[in-house]
């Protein structure tokens, strides 16, 4: 039990956390090197609880089972370089084949999540410890893109290059995950352990909803650092985060997140693995208490919150946008669901050393940003056929469209969710584009047009739906005598000054009346909509009886027809 020091424990510990105290989660690396990747799958079954121990080297075995496996590859702020970028596709190509070809991406592809990671499927234990060199070649790693550990650290993509920035954060971020990264003392926590940090102004790395935020701020004597958020999360309990009235210095940063996780460790909650989340311990010692918490553990003196520069949320940076250096532009561009195949990785990796600087930048709603392109080489970088299957302008849906692995893949999820987020986007932008600014590919289009529809397969909420326009979440539901795949519908979340999470107003609507429902929604959104106004204010004007009353007089309709 020696590993979890300093962290304490009272009452009978969950079954998980017993698996963790047996051995530390961290030493399944050398077990899969030693003895896994030489004896194969059937060998992890015999050591009870290894498959949880996995995730903590960034490994979930698929729903398929047996030597099938998804590989999460961390990416601190979502800046990879083009040899990065390469590695992976080829990784992909190389180690990621599925059995059969997928209609849409064939049957080598890759996932961009909502934490700035890539994960790569179908992966056999035996090729990890190769994969692993391979990407440690070119500074990358699994280890600890799951687990009860801190994941994957959020900084604004473009952090360095913006030209409005108030600073460039992504030296914090890269401390930060550099500091948990292999630190055994803090790779044990009751939960998995989520930061964002960001010196932009429009918080697009959703501090509202991580455990750890970190905004920028200003003290009374001009310099600058952080305003602190915490205990934000979504899935089961969804809640934003707290304002502890703290400021962070740049150089107090690493200290801040470790005391952070020090708190968690020793006051979360290990006997009940539902309420063990940081959100639940900052509710339940408040702002104020947590912030006592956290004053006896840090290494400085924590002094009041300074002034708050952010300006307001942004979800996406799809599009051609200037940069802070002269003559370079960043390009950002659709990946619809987040999926790309492993050869266009290769060759985004190709075409930014042809046409930019090298850089390549994941953001959020998974997405894939080319930087410092020359702005007058713009236009022969799309001739190239990789910004037609992934374009910088795209349609109001399938720009806003986000999508968990789905039931294809996930052991957890009820549905498939990325093909039907597609053809969902895909159809609203053939219906309504022309009311939401023009139609695809006619330049950039203003972010207030557009409409984030979010799909999560299970509560687990991995593709936010909480604070998207539209939000999924996947469901059963009996039709007949037959159980079918549905969704619940949230409506009305956003982040930001007017940050809300979505009301679920229906529940369990097969898929297959999903594309009425939002047509429904849609159409009645454009006939009522005020000047400017998004689809989440329109939304929140409505209650939820009135907007279930939307979607159900639909469904009636197209049952009577």
């Amino acid at each position: 039990m020696e590993f979890l020091s300093p962290f304490r424990h009272t009452g009978e510990l969950n079954a998980t956390e017993r698996l963790k105290l047996e051995r530390h989660p961290l030493d399944v690396e050398a077990a899969v090197r030693s003895v896994y990747a030489v004896e194969g799958a059937a060998a992890i079954a015999r050591v009870e609880g290894e498959a949880e121990r996995l995730k903590w080297v960034g490994l979930y075995p698929q729903r398929q089972g047996g030597n099938a496996f998804m590989l999460r590859v961390k990416i601190p702020g979502g800046r990879l370089r083009s040899a990065q970028a390469r590695r992976i596709g080829e990784l992909v190509e190389r180690h990621a084949q599925g059995p059969l070809p997928h209609p849409k991406w064939g049957d080598r592809y890759c996932d961009l999540t909502t934490r700035q990671d890539i994960q790569l499927h179908w992966v056999r234990i035996e090729d990890v410890p190769r994969i692993w060199d391979q990407l440690e070649e070119v500074g990358l790693t699994s280890i600890q893109a799951c687990g009860d550990s801190a994941r994957n650290v959020l900084c604004c993509p473009l952090a360095g290059l913006d030209a409005e920035e108030v600073f460039d954060a992504s030296p914090v971020a890269d401390a930060i995950s550099a500091y948990f990264t292999g630190n055994r003392e803090y790779a044990n926590l009751p939960r998995k352990f989520k930061l964002s940090v960001t010196g932009c102004l429009e918080d697009c790395v959703q501090a509202e909803i991580n455990d750890v935020g970190m905004l920028p701020a200003r003290r009374p004597d001009g310099s600058y650092g952080f305003n602190l958020l915490v205990g934000g999360g979504l899935s089961d309990g969804a809640r934003m985060a707290s304002d502890i009235d703290v400021f962070v210095g740049l150089d107090q940063a690493v200290e801040c997140a470790r005391a952070i996780a020090q708190v968690f460790g020793e006051l979360g909650n290990r006997e009940n693995r539902g309420l063990s989340r940081m959100r639940y311990l900052v509710q339940e010692l408040g702002p104020e208490g947590f912030r006592a918490a956290l004053a006896e553990r840090a290494g400085f003196a924590l002094e009041p919150a300074g002034e708050s520069l952010t300006r307001r949320y942004r979800g996406d940076h799809v599009g051609v946008h200037a940069e802070r250096r002269a003559g370079r532009v960043s390009v950002g561009c659709s990946v619809t669901v987040g999926r790309l195949r492993g050869e266009d990785l290769i060759e985004a990796a190709r075409i930014a050393e042809s046409y930019g600087d090298g850089g390549l930048r994941l953001a959020t709603d998974q997405n894939l940003i080319f930087t410092g392109i020359d702005e007058h080489r713009v236009d022969a970088a799309f001739g190239e056929e990789f910004f037609g299957r992934h374009s910088p302008f795209p349609g109001p849906f399938s720009r806003g469209v986000v999508a968990c692995t789905g039931n294809e893949f996930c052991r957890f999820a009820i549905v498939e969710t990325k093909v039907r987020a597609q053809q969902w986007a895909e159809r609203l932008d053939a219906e309504f584009a022309e009311h939401f600014g023009g139609s695809a590919g006619a330049g950039n289009r203003p972010e207030t047009s557009v409409v984030r529809m979010h799909f999560s397969g299970c509560s687990a909420s991995c593709a936010q739906p909480q604070i998207a326009d539209i939000g999924f979440r996947g469901e059963t539901a009996h039709v007949g005598d037959q159980i079918v795949e549905a969704v619940d519908i949230a409506l009305g979340g956003s982040l930001g000054v007017e940050a809300a999470f979505g009301d679920f107003v229906v529940g369990a609507l097969p898929v297959d009346d999903v594309p009425a429902a939002l047509h429904a929604l849609i159409g009645r959104h454009v006939a009522e909509r005020r000047e400017g106004e998004r689809f989440s204010g329109w939304a929140r004007r409505r209650s939820p009886a009135e907007l279930r009353a939307v979607i159900e007089g639909e469904r009636q309709g197209e049952q009577a027809r």
